[in-house]
């Protein structure tokens, strides 16, 4: 099995690589105050890293399934459903990056308001379009989460459901073992009573076959030597 564990080791690293990347963006975009379309470079990034991971994770769970010992399939689903924890907590922090960064920078627009000339419309304008598409782009973001979410409790059931399947079809074949197991041992028992029983039958033949020719000699004695 040295090829599907080299196969493994690979997909491990490159989970472990999205998932670094992944958190240095979230802590990227939580430092972020702006401009807006930096934070929107950094979600698409994120987004991107977050699909690369779940694309791995659902390989090394296909893996898994091809596992030829259960102890080995049952390891590696269990780093699969750790994996994905993983990823849902990541998924909440980036939300809350999102959110602390919105904040920062609602606050850097709102003190450059205060700090430009006095009945600036026009900057009061631009200060309204920034906090619409910042708004909007949070809501876009947040909804994405929200769907990312769903998808992964949608997997996650999926996977109980198989493990569900692969323990009845353990148990199944468990009782089909009892069962040879118990035809086994009856055909044994039926076999060692055989044998006695022939045993047996040679024993009565050559007894008989003994009292025949003691039978044969006495009669032949009588008849040759009447006398003796």
């Amino acid at each position: 099995m040295a090829s599907p564990d080299v196969h493994v080791r690979i997909c491990e690293q490159e989970i472990l690589k999205y998932d670094l990347e992944i958190k240095a963006l979230i802590q990227d975009i939580k430092r972020c105050t702006g401009p807006q379309s930096k934070l929107t470079e950094l979600n698409a990034d994120v987004k991107k890293n977050f699909h690369n991971l779940r694309s791995r994770i659902q390989d090394l769970e296909q893996m898994a399934m091809e596992q030829d010992k259960e102890s080995n399939k049952q390891t590696l689903l269990s780093q699969v459903e750790g994996h994905r924890k993983q990823m849902l907590s990541n998924q909440t922090s980036w939300r809350k990056a999102n959110l602390a960064s919105k904040l920062s920078i609602d606050n850097m627009e709102k003190q450059e308001l205060l700090e430009g000339p006095d009945g600036s419309v026009r900057q009061r304008k631009k200060t309204k379009e920034s906090l619409a598409q910042t708004s909007s782009d949070i809501t876009e973001n947040l909804m994405s989460i929200s769907r990312m979410m769903a998808q992964q409790v949608q997997q996650s059931e999926e996977t109980v459901t198989s493990l569900a399947t692969s323990s009845r079809t353990i148990q199944e074949t468990n009782d089909e073992f009892k069962t040879m197991t118990g035809t086994i041992q009856l055909g044994r028992k039926l076999i060692t009573k055989y044998n006695r029983r022939e045993l047996t039958d040679k024993l009565l033949i050559f007894l008989a076959l003994a009292l025949f020719l003691a039978t044969v000699l006495y009669i032949l004695k009588k008849r040759l030597f009447p006398f003796l």
